[in-house]
């Protein structure tokens, strides 16, 4: 009995050995990369057992950037379903009535529009007596808690909401004239919008847009010089009025005689019937999210969740309550972090890498693991097309980027076979984002080769 309990106690310390070497070899290249440790956060599970295998600041609430889409991603689809589709339907009322009942649909474009009302056409309807909106299913709030004013020219921050077209961007057409004279600037679509031009036809293109909002959100300054046709995107800063130009539009195409106001107006329960409806699923916007890190489609897809669990109008609100009663429902500490946003993007967020690594150790019990896993980058794809090439098929992560902020989660099978989740957050202004990036790879390294 004695040799038993000595050869098991000898058994122990050697695998704390083994740990300690192993976690010597990540501390080395945290050491190697002169980042200030403090700044890093890093938390290694193993992911059937859920038992840490290395950690740093592991419970210092600290920025996750976009990373955070795996946390609001993985309740939306919990609340949706796989099979939950994004609706845009066209009805008609025995009084003769349209009424256009929005899903916020990320992927809806004009084209889809002008096909709705192209098939009441075709089915007869040619003189309605009124067209309504039903713009319910999310709230007017159009950018998140904490988002940067001076970004309101990304076209990788547009608005988001019910009125969701032809991914809330807009082409502004920047089109030479004759040598020194001001170049032609316009929209590419009819949008009413006033140019400060400033801009001359000369030998290069180098074209800057801005814009105060201070004094009308709708004049843009383009300035610089321009050498061939060039387009600028930028995000549609009205969307219910782009979106009611676009549907306009696609009356007047479909050759149906209506020439009223368009107004809002809930769906009636009864005397109503489907015309048409136009359908995207759910699969396509999860890796558009995890994978492309899409901020317009996280924070629809977020809301919507949440108005799927109150069963009412989708809102921030309602979205939070969703994702507690799902960190609730998989014993997982919300209280520890602050979400503000669907897609990581205010500075307002904080998350701890341990709760990130427990959310995704807790993921990986669920009947959806294998699409939400699916869903994620991998190197050569998505935000990791030039990154992590050395792991192959062994990684699955979501990356994530603000200003002084790089991180990186998910999950990796190590050399030996070991399934692991991971998160790493490195949250510091005096770091170049490159050198944060080759800490990140040189961490996973470590861990892929050790463990």
């Amino acid at each position: 009995m004695n040799k038993i309990i000595s050869l098991m106690l000898g058994l122990v310390l050697f695998m704390a050995s083994v740990s300690e070497v192993y976690a010597d070899s990540i501390n080395k290249a945290i050491a190697d990369s002169k980042i200030n440790r403090g700044a890093i956060s890093v938390s290694i599970k193993d992911l059937k057992s859920g038992q840490v295998i290395f950690e740093l600041n592991g419970d210092k609430p600290v920025n996750p950037a976009s990373t955070q889409k795996l946390v609001t991603s993985a309740a939306a689809l919990n609340s949706l379903g796989e099979d939950y589709k994004f609706e845009t339907k066209l009805y008609k009322s025995t009084n003769n009535e349209l009424y256009l009942k929005l899903g916020a649909d990320p992927y809806l474009t004009t084209g889809d529009l002008k096909t709705l009302f192209k098939t009441a056409k075709a089915k007869n309807i040619n003189e309605p007596k009124m067209i309504y909106i039903d713009d319910y299913i999310l709230d007017s709030v159009n950018w998140g808690e904490g988002w940067q004013w001076d970004d309101d020219l990304n076209p990788l921050m547009p608005k988001f909401g019910p009125y969701n077209l032809d991914r809330n961007l807009l082409n502004i057409v920047i089109a030479p004239t004759s040598f020194g004279a001001p170049a032609n600037v316009y929209t590419e679509v009819f949008y009413p919008m006033a140019f400060m031009n400033l801009v001359t036809t000369g030998k290069i293109n180098d074209i800057r847009l801005s814009r105060n909002v201070s004094i009308s959100p709708d004049m843009l300054q383009v300035e610089g010089s321009v050498q061939k046709l060039t387009k600028k995107t930028i995000p549609v800063n009205n969307m219910k009025r782009y979106f009611r130009l676009r549907l306009e539009d696609a009356v007047s195409d479909s050759k149906i005689e209506y020439y009223g106001n368009i107004y809002e107006k809930k769906l009636p329960d009864k005397n109503i019937y489907l015309v048409q409806s136009v359908e995207h699923n759910l699969d396509y916007a999860l890796r558009d999210i995890l994978q492309n890190s899409n901020n317009m489609v996280a924070e629809t897809v977020f809301k919507l969740a949440g108005g799927n669990y109150v069963k009412n109008t989708g809102s921030i609100d309602a979205a939070l309550k969703m994702f507690n009663a799902f960190c609730d429902k998989n014993g997982l500490k919300a209280e520890e972090i602050k979400i503000v946003d669907g897609s990581g993007v205010s500075k307002n967020n904080l998350m701890t890498a341990d709760f990130m690594t427990d959310f995704l150790v807790a993921e990986s019990k669920a009947g959806n693991f294998e699409l939400y896993k699916a869903s994620m980058a991998y190197p050569g794809i998505g935000t990791l097309k030039d990154r992590m090439l050395y792991f192959k098929d062994n990684l699955n992560a979501k990356t994530g980027t603000l200003t002084d902020v790089s991180a990186i989660a998910g999950y990796l099978k190590t050399r030996n076979g070991r399934d692991i989740a991971f998160d790493i957050m490195i949250n510091d202004p005096k770091s170049k984002p490159a050198d944060k990036r080759m800490l990140e790879e040189y961490i996973l390294r470590a861990v892929f080769t050790s463990y």
